[in-house]
């Protein structure tokens, strides 16, 4: 990277971060009223939509990867454990700092842990959210104990790593799933092309495809930034493996929108339906792509695995935003105040992931020595 162009983005991040802060400064002093564009009618945006929908199911590939190597024994995915396990591990601590925004009155938040109320699907979630970043700090420990030299407390961490993963395998794919049961209580406040009796499934579906598709874009990025060699072949047997749960995803949820009758919503020409098809063939063209080996080269591979991010993003949007606003005739946008704020929380997490590469021993040759970065 020439110096202009870090001169460029160091100045771009500089200005995110501090519009981010005087938000941040703004909603915590003044309230969400001051801060955000959110009503009694619309009481959930873009920070549950895009900061806790997306952020959760992007980190998705934790406990597929994790599990891939610990649980199933495919040895050949064991190079990208780490940076996978580095991805999913600042995803949830981003979900939640994301979450210390929405919630009114974010001091309480300790109340889920001695105010127990089982009967609850956000109860369930907020406990499987703490136990998984739990779960998901202890696998990334022994990265961080390998660069102290702390050999004992890596000794002891390792010992119990198949436990973990078990346990963050468990985790992960309970609290997918109950953040679609969540939308299980507005089947008349959502619009049909949404929602499904199905949603929980759907979401751990599509869950899994875009954490698989994240490891794809984030070991591009990084081999692009790093100056470091494209794990090609790995990278060509997750693709494959993601096109499994595209198609899943994709005929269950076209098969219940036929059971259903709500099919032929698609087809008015208004916003909903046009978002739905953008969501739709965000899917579908990396999926005929990879399935096809048309894509198989690493450019190509890249560009699915950027656009199935793509679409899950939009598809998490819709569900918390589209299908709510179209049926109650609400509008919302989001503030400028609620879009630094998720602005800063991305750029922020993409400054951890570096410092981390710079300074830990990440990447790996597949036999447990560290790679060095360029960088």
């Amino acid at each position: 990277m020439t110096l202009v162009k870090q001169i460029f983005w160091r100045v771009i991040t500089i200005a995110i971060l501090a519009a981010g802060a005087f938000a941040a400064f703004t909603r915590f002093t003044k309230g969400l009223g001051a801060s955000t564009n959110l009503t009694d009618a619309s009481p959930w945006g873009i920070w549950i939509g895009f900061d806790i929908l997306c952020g959760v199911g992007l980190a998705a590939g934790g406990f597929a990867i994790t599990g891939a190597v610990y649980i199933f024994h495919l040895e050949r995915f064991r190079p990208i454990v780490r940076p996978t396990v580095l991805t999913a591990f600042l995803g949830y601590v981003l979900v939640v700092a994301g979450l210390m925004f929405d919630l009114g009155r974010p001091w309480n938040i300790w109340h889920a842990i001695v105010m127990w109320n089982p009967h609850s699907v956000m109860f369930e979630v907020a406990w499987c959210v703490m136990l998984y970043t739990t779960v998901l700090a202890l696998e990334f420990s022994p990265i961080l104990f390998e660069r102290l030299k702390w050999n004992v407390a890596l000794k002891t961490v390792k010992t119990i790593t198949v436990p973990l993963v078990g346990l963050g395998f468990l985790l992960s794919t309970l609290h997918q799933s109950s953040l679609g049961t969540l939308y299980l209580i507005l089947p008349s406040k959502m619009h049909p092309l949404w929602y499904s009796p199905w949603l929980p499934v759907l979401f751990w579906l599509s869950a899994i495809a875009a954490g698989l598709a994240m490891v794809i874009f984030e070991s591009g990025m990084s081999a692009r930034a790093f100056g470091r060699k494209l794990e090609f072949d790995l990278l060509r047997s997750i693709a494959k493996g993601m096109t499994i749960f595209l198609a899943l995803n994709l005929l269950l949820r076209f098969s219940d929108l036929a059971v259903r009758g709500s099919f032929g919503y698609a087809f008015v020409m208004n916003g909903a339906a046009g978002m739905f098809w953008l969501e739709i063939a965000l899917f579908v063209i990396p999926l005929t792509l990879i399935a096809t080996n048309v894509s198989l080269n690493p450019q190509g591979l890249f560009a699915c695995g950027t656009t199935v991010v793509g679409g899950f993003l939009v598809n998490r949007l819709n569900v918390s935003m589209t299908a709510l606003v179209q049926p109650t005739g609400v509008p919302y946008s989001p503030s400028w105040m609620e879009v630094a704020i998720t602005m800063s929380i991305v750029a922020i997490g993409m400054l951890l992931f570096r410092t981390a590469t710079r300074y830990l021993p990440i990447f790996t040759n597949g036999h447990g020595v560290a790679a060095t970065p360029n960088a």
